[in-house]
């Protein structure tokens, strides 16, 4: 994994300043995007062509369809490529 730490850390200043997910921009270059099958309930955005930064909200329910406007606090789950 060949990431530059300074993406990284841009990536986690939008998710840390950003009141709620809904904000953080679902096109590229950050692509806030929703993940299936095996990480349902996951979120990831884009740190280059293949890296991910993973995470999932932080919820008071149990549910997997939160409203983006309600997710104010996130898990960081791992960096990776999961393609």
């Amino acid at each position: 994994m060949n990431i530059s730490f300074k993406k990284i850390r841009m990536r986690m200043a939008l998710l840390k300043s950003s009141a709620n997910l809904s904000l953080i921009p679902h096109e590229p270059p950050t692509r806030r995007h929703k993940l299936t099958g095996n990480r349902d309930g996951q979120w990831a955005v884009d740190l280059d062509k293949n890296n991910r930064l993973i995470f999932e909200p932080v919820l008071d329910g149990k549910t997997n369809n939160a409203d983006l406007k309600t997710v104010t606090a996130i898990k960081i789950l791992e960096i990776g490529d999961y393609h």
